[in-house]
């Protein structure tokens, strides 16, 4: 049995909370940069540069690369060999996000009520998803959601004779919709599949993959590549300006349904696709 204290927990996502929002993904700074090669529009590629020189100057001067530095959504695999002591593992997590919030001056997004919307001062409490795995270990990934792209996403149940078609004009005209809100360029995340809530989770988890890296399965790796090419020529552009640029990359994540569902999910990310990760 692997014994891991929450005082480490603490001290590893409080660390993990300002990284993300200073650092922005090496594969994230690559898309940008090959799409930017790519941009029809002047204007698109002013930005794209911009944006780039924003995400140095985040990294370099230690600054948040937005000033909404999101809801710390958080991704935990707790292997089944280990022993969280010395206190309460969620409050562990929730510490962590409260000094990381606090030490990096990270702006607190979160209210305590959804009507009464008196702020929690902390940015907690953070929405955590457990999965418990085999091994002796714990991964913590962090991964601070913006709200302006998370406004922009959707959860849809459509019937099963709606079909393959059906999901692609739901994923493009959810796009469409969206236009320049969550601050194009997007990665827009699919979830395919379960129930309504699992398929709301599989997008999120969909964010998570490196960009650039395809699904394993070749049919759905060819639905990503078109979805992306659609995308880009719906011509919203970066920060809905116009041009060839209005998203990254398609990532999609399946799970068995119900004979009588399809739910597909929608969740859209920003240029600042903010994540990062820790093994203890």
């Amino acid at each position: 049995m692997h014994q891991i204290s929450t005082d480490r927990i603490i001290d590893a996502v409080r660390k993990l909370s300002m990284e993300a929002a200073y650092d922005l993904g090496e594969d994230v700074i690559k898309a940008i940069e090959d799409f930017k090669k790519a941009e029809e529009s002047p204007v698109g590629k002013g930005i794209l540069d911009q944006v780039l020189e924003n995400a140095k100057i985040a990294r370099e001067e230690r600054a948040p690369m937005c000033q909404d530095t999101g809801f710390a959504v958080l991704f935990v695999e707790l292997g089944q060999q280990v022993e969280i002591i010395g206190g309460d593992f969620y409050g562990a997590l929730n510490e962590g996000v409260r000094r990381g919030y606090k030490e990096g001056y990270l702006r607190k997004s979160i209210v305590s009520d959804p009507l009464e919307r008196k702020n929690t001062g902390d940015n907690t409490p953070a929405v955590i998803h457990t999965e418990i795995v085999p091994g002796d270990k714990l991964k913590i990934t962090i991964a601070p959601k913006g709200g302006g792209s998370e406004n922009m996403s959707e959860v849809k149940m459509l019937k099963p004779s709606d079909g393959l078609q059906g999901v692609k004009d739901f994923v493009i005209d959810r796009v469409r919709r969206s236009g320049g809100n969550p601050c194009p360029p997007i990665i827009v995340g699919i979830g395919l599949g379960g129930t309504f809530e699992k398929c709301a989770l599989l997008a999120k988890k969909a964010l998570l993959r490196e960009v650039g890296n395809r699904h394993p399965d070749k049919f759905y790796a060819d639905l990503e590549v078109e979805l992306l090419e659609k995308i880009n020529k719906l011509g919203i552009g970066p920060q809905g300006l116009g041009g060839t640029t209005t998203a990254l990359d398609v990532h999609i994540e399946v799970f068995p349904c119900h004979i009588a569902s399809l739910p597909v999910a929608v969740n859209i990310q920003c240029h600042a696709a903010r994540h990062q990760s820790i093994v203890l």
